[in-house]
């Protein structure tokens, strides 16, 4: 079977398809575009998702519990694949003179070419008519998806990046019940980090860079004053940023090591912590044989920590009712008793602020207190760098420069050949499309 990463996915199967979809978009062409679909003027909309977190069965109880509370709309649930990358893949086919969706989950890393191609709907008009009010969802979260001052999606299934740590390797080592600082404490901390979990195990494993390195290394960038880019203005070269990938040379070089499954390999054992998303507490819950930790990310809390995940928007091109009907499905879909039913069965994050008093979830984070500190996190937490979630492959890009500098390139020659490569990019696939 050949060996597709979710990376590989997106780049062949995006660019196979982009140009063709974006010529279609906003056409209100292909299969289904009518009002009707069902007798009695009834609506049918076709929600694409993915299923993140394997939702299927709690994705088709919230639709059948809208559908009674709205008896004139139903929801025909469209299978998107695996993974965000290959529900974006079928929505660009949908595009080209299939079925299209009239709901679609998109990533943070595959929203904004839709949004710039004109194929996802901006959504603000739409949030008054279906009682959805924006100041309820988490604020960096709403913001991740807003785009030349309209928003394009709602929050649905959002991550953040978690520090997990094996409490038995911190007390061998002699150091306190809680995760570093920040990098430059870690740093100090892992040699007798190293010592105490011995032989060729290793004090920290991170992803590599076909698992979203870029990622996780955005909120170590920024705990040392880098960044991946302001705004359009790329900042990879600056002293901060170099300085940033040179501890995290450091760190892999003499302590560490990247690896296709993180939580995976800290589950085992084979690492003293790991940071991946807080979707994995789930899987290194049940496979750790010891007392798993978890913190903030190292850094100054709102400084050090990128959102993730995905949210759900609306296919440009269809009627005015269906994007009202639309709309009426997103915000029941994320509203506050929901948000906590699907955060529960997942481990996403609620998206709604009221929903951490929702009397379950309460209840549910008080048993699990290990994501009672993804929550807490989550309103630390800040809007991702352009460069990373906007500019087609940026992501891979840096994650693939990440990894030569962390197996020992030299950090300032990598950064300055990335940063020429995605200036090249901004300038000729996504100004031009720029609001002028």
């Amino acid at each position: 079977m050949a060996d597709f990463t979710r990376r590989g996915f997106l780049a062949t199967g995006l660019a196979a398809t982009a140009a063709v979809a974006a010529a279609c978009a906003g056409s209100g062409s292909g299969g289904g575009s009518s009002d009707s679909g069902g007798s009695g003027g009834d609506i049918t909309l076709r929600f694409l998702t993915n299923h993140p977190g394997s939702s299927k069965a709690t994705e088709q109880e919230l639709i059948d519990a809208f559908q009674k509370a709205n008896p004139g709309i139903k929801v025909e649930m469209l299978d998107g694949g695996k993974n965000y990358e290959q529900v974006a893949q079928k929505f660009q086919t949908s595009l080209t003179g299939g079925t299209k969706p009239d709901v679609v989950v998109v990533s943070d890393v595959t929203w904004f070419n839709f949004a710039l191609n004109k194929q996802i709907a901006p959504l603000d008009e739409l949030f008054a008519g279906a009682g959805l009010k924006p100041e309820e969802y988490v604020d960096s979260l709403l913001a991740d998806t807003k785009f030349d001052g309209k928003h394009y999606a709602v929050p649905y299934s959002r991550s953040t990046p978690l520090f997990y740590y094996n409490k038995d390797v911190w007390k061998k080592a002699g150091l306190e019940d809680r995760g570093p600082k920040d990098w430059d404490e870690f740093v100090q901390w892992a040699p007798r980090i190293q010592e105490a979990i011995g032989g060729d195990k290793k004090a920290l494993v991170l992803a590599d860079s076909e698992n979203y390195i870029d990622w996780v290394f955005e909120g170590w960038n920024w705990s040392k004053g880098g960044a991946y880019s302001d705004g359009w203005d790329l900042k990879f070269t600056t002293p901060e940023s170099i300085a940033a990938a040179n501890q995290l040379k450091e760190v892999i070089g003499k302590w560490g090591r990247l690896v296709t499954t993180p939580e995976n390999d800290f589950g085992a054992g084979l690492a003293a912590a790991t940071m991946q998303s807080t979707g994995s507490l789930k899987t290194i819950a049940s496979t750790a044989k010891f007392e798993v930790g978890t913190a903030f990310l190292p850094g100054p809390a709102g400084k050090s920590c990128p959102t993730g995940g995905a949210g759900v928007a609306i296919t440009e091109g269809i009627s005015a009712q269906r994007k009202a009907a639309a709309m009426k499905f997103i915000e029941f879909l994320t509203n506050a008793a929901n948000t906590a039913k699907f955060t529960q069965a997942t481990g996403y994050m609620p998206v709604r602020k009221a929903a951490v008093d929702e009397p379950s979830l309460k209840e549910f984070i008080e048993k699990n207190p290990n994501f009672g500190t993804a929550v807490k996190q989550l309103p630390l937490t800040r809007v991702q760098d352009n460069a990373r979630v906007f500019v087609p492959g940026g992501g891979e890009d840096i994650g693939k420069a990440l990894q030569q500098i962390a197996t020992g390139g030299d950090a300032a020659a990598v950064l300055g050949a990335l940063q020429k490569t995605i200036q090249g990019k901004i300038d000729s696939q996504i100004k031009p499309k720029l609001p002028k």
